[in-house]
């Protein structure tokens, strides 16, 4: 073979496997919205936005959550305060007694914001919308109602959503990375 054939087949194969991997990033990006949905997501932010603009960190600064999606068209979310029952942290107190009904005032100090719910979701792919029917919940009015998640921003490592406030007026923005 003459240099020339050499080149022409090295830039041949070259622009085969270019366009091969070009097909292959535009498959991923075709995924449903669901599709990208589905897997582990943790807590960066939870923000109230009030109809007058103010936010309220309704779960205290550094909150902790997971929210999964599963693929069968389950969810799971949990979300607490760095300072709450539910999450271990360096700013909780210990606690001496082992039995919690038997020393209510030990418990004085700690906050207790947390919400934990469960249930099925559906997505509507043209509002880019997941709506959650929960189906128990640790705020029992929430059970048995559903729920919008407007998706603002989803890549392969980032969710954004919003979820209208149902006391302010407002909206509540949530920001998820998926987990590792």
């Amino acid at each position: 073979m003459n240099r020339r054939t050499t080149l022409a087949m090295t830039t041949t194969a070259l622009l085969c496997l270019a366009v091969g991997l070009s097909a292959t990033a535009s498959l991923a990006q075709q995924k449903s919205l669901k599709e990208q949905l589905v897997g582990t997501w943790t807590l960066v932010s939870s923000d109230q936005v009030r109809s007058d603009g103010s936010k309220v960190q309704q779960f205290g600064a550094n909150p902790k959550g997971i929210n999964v999606f599963e693929g069968n068209g389950h969810f799971f979310l949990m979300i607490a305060s760095s300072g709450s029952l539910l999450v271990a942290s360096a700013d909780n107190p210990k606690i001496v007694s082992i039995d919690p009904n038997t020393n209510f005032e030990e418990f004085g100090g700690l906050n207790v914001e947390s919400i934990a719910y469960y249930g099925t979701y559906t997505v509507n792919e043209t509002e880019e919308v997941a709506i959650l029917h929960i189906d128990a919940s640790t705020f029992p009015n929430q059970v048995g109602t559903d729920q919008k998640r407007t998706i603002t921003s989803l890549t392969a490592v980032e969710l954004n959503y919003n979820i209208p406030a149902a006391m302010s007026g407002g909206l509540i923005h949530q920001a998820w990375k998926r987990a590792e």
